[in-house]
């Protein structure tokens, strides 16, 4: 397995891969360094210019940076020039974002989507030549996307490290860690030495998304006696309160108590742990996937958590975990995720 490539690698090595992918000798591609553009280079194939910048990895974030990068360097450029980043290779993240950001790229596994006048090239389906052994560490994983959540939560607002560190209940150091993993992703920005903020929240909350996982988390479906869903929310909202027990509503139990969208038959509730015999006995609760409309749900961390909240007598997950989850719901859960995110966590405006 090839290591994956440094920077000064992949611009050197990222000509000959587009000839490759617009079928011409390496021969006949004229190529020269785009330092005046703030690029790393400009180039000629197949009748077509190119501006075309590099990444070494890549994340929604830094797809987004380049595009802006290579779109000021074609403003530069007297003629006609098509933008165009390069990778290792391209996430299905990392791909919806350059599409976002209507730039054209390829990648160093063989992937491609270049669209220019006169030119569609789209490659598809080649694995990762440069996959390590082993899964490479995320921000996004069960306790590292504690940072993430909080800031999600508090878009409008700075935060230093320490602050972030005490409301997510980690140590300085971990977090330090994962701040730094964000900016140099692009996902936050430093308004100053101390103070840290979403750069883009949409773009960020789609990226935890793309790699969330309700399937990771452990789940118990049964059944309890209920006219519907809501009622079913309420009686098992008011039953854990009552016996003391750590819950919280989500998926699309909590998105109905947030906006009301979507009624819905499957009540989900986060639980630290099993209901005890005489809890299941006093709701009546008989464990069994087949026509469940219970699902509890035990979290791989316990961030899920943070920033739960009563709403109209229910305890709900905060608005950005229940976004998360509704990805691995039935009934409207699609529709109920698309409600939920314009009504409460991206303004229209905000895309």
């Amino acid at each position: 397995m090839p290591a994956r490539p440094s920077e000064k690698q992949l611009v050197r090595e990222a000509p000959a891969a587009l000839a490759a992918l617009l079928d011409v000798p390496k021969s006949e591609v004229k190529v020269e360094r785009g330092g005046a553009l703030d690029a790393d280079l400009l180039v000629q194939a197949a009748g077509h210019p190119f501006v075309l910048d590099v990444l070494r990895t890549v994340s929604p974030g830094l797809v987004v940076a380049h595009a802006e990068r290579v779109a000021s360097a074609v403003k530069k450029v007297r003629r006609k020039v098509t933008p165009l980043l390069a990778a290792p290779f391209m996430t299905e993240a990392g791909r919806r974002a350059a599409e976002s950001a209507q730039v054209s790229w390829f990648d160093l596994s063989g992937n491609a989507h270049i669209v220019a006048p006169g030119l569609r090239v789209i490659v598809d389906g080649r694995p990762h030549r440069f996959r390590g052994p082993g899964r490479p560490s995320s921000v996004f994983a069960p306790k590292s996307a504690r940072v993430v959540r909080w800031l999600l939560m508090h878009p409008e607002q700075a935060f230093s490290q320490r602050e972030i560190a005490r409301a997510t209940d980690m140590s300085e150091g971990f977090v330090s860690r994962i701040v730094s993993r964000l900016e140099a992703d692009a996902y936050i920005a430093r308004e100053s030495s101390r103070a840290l903020r979403v750069k883009d929240r949409a773009l960020l909350l789609d990226a935890w998304r793309a790699e969330y996982r309700f399937d990771r988390h452990s789940l118990i479906q049964g059944s309890v006696a209920a006219r519907s869903g809501d009622a079913l929310t309420r009686l098992m909202s008011d039953t854990l309160a009552a016996a003391g027990a750590e819950h919280a509503a989500t998926g699309l139990a909590a998105a109905w108590q947030l906006t009301h969208f979507a009624a819905f038959r499957i009540a989900t509730f986060f639980v630290e742990e099993s209901l005890s015999p005489d809890l299941s006995e006093q709701l009546g609760f008989r464990e069994e996937p087949r026509g469940a409309n219970l699902w509890l749900v035990i979290p791989n961390d316990a961030g899920v958590f943070h920033g739960a909240e009563l709403r109209e007598g229910v305890r709900c997950v905060n608005a950005v975990q229940a976004y998360m989850d509704l990805k691995g719901h039935p009934e409207r859960a699609a529709d109920a995720a698309e409600h939920l995110r314009s009504e409460l966590l991206i303004r229209r405006s905000d895309g």
